[in-house]
């Protein structure tokens, strides 16, 4: 049914600790590729936590196809949304093939059906472009190739709802753009509700259907890019000013600097590097 909502659902870290999230409600309905955003420390992480269970809200209701997350064995809400972290913790020297294949695991019961979980990871690597890497140690994969290995886990999970956190961290521009357009893709083709944390304005701005930004652990805005991109909310949340064009038919978000001026970049005719690196810190001449 690809449903999930929130209503009125509140975390706080500890006994009385502070809410982290406060009075979220969020209704999501369809495949689609949503985007949340906001500054670093406003929730963001925490909300999709408890949006799979890896976290219970201190109050409120989180809601996977009409039933609450409460009433959801792990292994069975594991079926229906599939979680990519910003980081793997994982240090066994498995095969990339062999830590794919983890993302199987909530659907094998009494017996395996190797053939069918080797043709799904056959999929994905061959989706994330990873087939040279299957065999190699997990453990000794580059940055980048981790987040596209847990990436490939993720969807051999076959979910209805794929959550990630920043997936296109630590990867270069080319590579980012490979990994959201996949994101995309699987939203369209694949008919998956995509939802994702990023940092880059621009890319959430260019590829999602919808954008949920965040401030001091509440919704501060939710809707299409063009409409929750502006210059006025980038200055509320952010304390940043921009200016936001359209191109596309999406927002371009154009960051400024009043404090560093034309002026500041001007240096001397035949200044150093060395002075160009330090001019403004007194610690060289």
């Amino acid at each position: 049914m690809y449903h999930l909502s929130m209503e009125n659902v509140e975390f706080a870290y500890g006994k009385n600790g502070i809410l982290t999230l406060n009075n979220i409600n969020i209704d999501i309905r369809n495949p689609q590729l949503i985007s949340i955003i906001g500054p670093n420390g406003v929730g963001k992480s925490t909300l999709i936590h408890c949006m799979n269970k890896i976290l219970e809200p201190t109050g409120g209701t989180v809601m996977v196809d009409e039933s609450d997350v409460k009433n959801i064995k792990v292994k069975e809400l594991a079926k229906k949304i599939g979680y990519v972290p910003y980081t793997s913790g994982d240090t066994f020297p498995l095969t990339v093939v062999d830590t794919i294949l983890m993302g199987r695991n909530p659907h094998n019961k009494f017996r395996n059906n190797i053939k069918e979980d080797m043709a799904i990871v056959k999929e994905v690597l061959e989706l994330m472009d990873i087939v040279p890497l299957a065999l190699r140690p997990f453990n000794e994969l580059s940055a980048g190739q981790h987040q596209r290995v847990m990436l490939a886990r993720g969807l051999a999970q076959e979910p209805e709802i794929l959550l990630l956190d920043e997936p296109t961290a630590n990867l270069d521009i080319k590579h980012q753009l490979d990994v959201i357009r996949i994101l995309k893709k699987l939203a369209v083709e694949k008919h998956i509700v995509v939802i994702m944390i990023s940092h880059d304005l621009n890319l959430a701005a260019k590829y999602s259907d919808n954008v949920i930004m965040m401030a001091h652990g509440t919704v501060f805005a939710v809707g299409k890019p063009a409409d929750v991109i502006t210059k006025e909310n980038i200055k509320e949340v952010y304390d940043v000013d921009s200016e936001v064009v359209m191109h596309g038919g999406r927002p371009l978000t154009i960051l400024l600097d009043n404090e560093f001026t034309e002026e500041d970049a001007k240096l001397p005719e035949g200044a150093s590097l060395e002075a160009k690196i330090f001019r403004k810190t007194g610690t060289a001449e």
